[in-house]
């Protein structure tokens, strides 16, 4: 896993490349500006589109001149350096790549309330100011972002825009340069993972610099960012010699007359993300349906929400919720399920907007159990939040608290665990915002629990399957919608590439 970090913490790995590489802070400097080019060259490769780049007087202005002058290296003649110097401080590595600047490229400076001259250029890069702010814009550096954003030009700001928070509450009406593209040292920041982040961040790429990567490692972030080569290291694959009861058995409670769809593709995604045995839980009118489109799941049927009297132990798991219902029979059916099956169970949809209203369930709930809430669902689950940071915080200590997994959906989905970590995943699409994915998700969770995975293992695997699934099906086809059907029959070849 990637350890995300705080601003201080990613000064601290910084320093301590400074003094252990060694290297120098200046040539530190040098070798993130190359990278941010090597990068920026690729994506904007028409040498004559002309450039504005605007420099603060720290180390991300520092930055900003290094690109300057390497720019102009690669034939990028039409490269201009607005320096915006709104205070007589100045950091020395910003001092040395001012007097590296070659002076063939056209400069200038804004000073304390001066007028801001009109911007002409294509491509307007932004190195004002980084990620050390701690508060909102104002004053001079206000009008500017102000300005710049009325311009509507294409933006790429260095390491982090001008403005934007990168942990802790964003304040929705601070002032922020909105950049079509960010190109940031190392890792992703924090709160570029979170909704808040859209206005302000329409695409993020990182470019590796030489960070020492054990020392980030030593940190123990409490947020990680998981990354494919950490799927592979997970995944088990199947064996010669196996068979279905190597895989589990899971039971997918799901569906009312009106709602079978979602129980058809949550056990037909448990089906292929491969659990040995599927079984569905689903009102006697669900049946035909339930043999006609998948004829490999297995039934129970269930009346009025009432289950038949089974052997809980054949089920190695279970997930409920999607289509269920959220009466008074989905309540008598929630308790007792959690009185008599004490496997985790993964939780979802109506299942939750249940719990969210008998508190008594949550003393029921067996451990190691997941929670699949979306954004109103978790709020409903656990109060009303104010901005996502905070859901963060609340996900992190309710997973602890009540010692199960809570899978937060959103563009990075989030698991925290009952050991005080959230994982963020890092593939999907918005070609994936469909109804019924989250029923995917669903089963897709309780095929891995069925096949022994643990909770947080399944998860965090669940999370990034269902998007990688989602990324192959969208991507290389130029899909704007991807169907929650589709995606389920496409995991078992996902699955299979992750495994070889």
């Amino acid at each position: 896993m990637l350890p995300l970090l705080t601003s201080a913490q990613i000064h601290e790995g910084d320093k301590y490349t400074i003094e252990h590489e060694p290297i120098s802070s200046v040539d530190l400097m040098e070798r993130a500006s190359k990278a941010f080019v090597g990068w920026f060259i690729n994506r904007f490769p028409d040498r004559n589109q002309s450039i504005s780049i605007y420099c603060g007087t720290g180390n991300n202005g520092g930055d900003g001149l290094a690109i300057a002058r390497i720019l102009f290296e690669h034939q990028y003649k039409k490269t201009n350096v607005i320096i915006t110097r709104f205070s007589d401080k100045s950091t020395e590595d910003f001092n040395v790549n001012l007097a590296r600047l070659p002076g063939r490229i056209h400069q200038t400076e804004i000073k304390k309330g001066d007028e801001i001259a009109a911007e002409e250029s294509d491509i307007i890069i932004d190195a004002m100011l980084g990620s050390g702010i701690n508060k909102p814009l104002s004053g001079d550096y206000e009008k500017l972002v102000n300005y710049l954003n009325d311009l509507h030009k294409t933006v790429v700001a260095v390491d982090v825009p001008t403005g934007f928070f990168t942990e802790g509450e964003i304040n929705p009406d601070a002032t922020v340069l909105k950049t079509d593209l960010v190109i940031t040292f190392q890792q992703p920041r924090i709160n570029f993972l979170l909704p808040e982040a859209g206005p302000y961040i329409k695409c993020c790429e990182v470019v590796n610099i030489g960070i020492d990567e054990k020392f980030i490692q030593s940190f123990d972030s409490s947020y990680q960012f998981v990354q494919e080569k950490d799927i592979r290291k997970m995944l088990k694959p199947r064996h010669r010699f196996s068979n279905k009861g190597t895989y589990g058995h899971a039971l997918i409670v799901a569906g009312q007359s009106k709602t079978m769809g979602a129980a058809l593709l949550s056990a037909s995604a448990c089906a292929q993300a491969g659990a040995g045995l599927t079984t569905a839980c689903v009102p006697e009118s669900g049946l035909v349906a339930l043999n006609s489109y998948m004829p490999e799941i297995m039934a129970i049927i269930r009346q009025r929400n009432d289950l038949p009297e089974i052997g809980w132990d054949k089920f190695t798991s279970m997930g409920i919720g999607p289509g269920l219902g959220d009466d008074e029979n989905t309540l008598a059916l929630l308790t007792y399920i959690f009185t008599n099956y004490k496997n985790p169970v993964v939780i979802d949809a109506d299942a939750l907007n249940v719990l969210s209203t008998h508190k008594q369930l949550w003393e029921l709930i067996p451990e190691g159990s997941v929670l699949t809430p979306h954004m109103k669902e978790f709020d409903r689950l656990f109060g009303e939040h104010a901005n996502w940071w905070q859901r963060l915080q609340t996900a992190i200590a309710k997973a602890k608290e009540l010692k199960l997994c809570i899978v937060l959906k959103n563009d990075y989905t989030i698991t925290a665990t009952p050991e005080g970590k959230a994982y963020f995943n890092s593939t999907s699409n918005p070609a994936m915002a469909s109804g019924g994915m989250g029923d995917i998700l669903t089963g897709i969770i309780s095929a891995l629990l069925a096949q022994k995975y643990s909770p947080e293992e399944a998860c965090i695997i669940g999370n990034y399957v269902h998007g990688k699934a989602g990324d192959e099906l969208a991507l290389p086809n130029r899909m704007n919608v991807v169907l929650p059907g589709k995606l389920a029959a496409q995991l078992p070849v996902t699955m299979a590439k992750l495994m070889a």
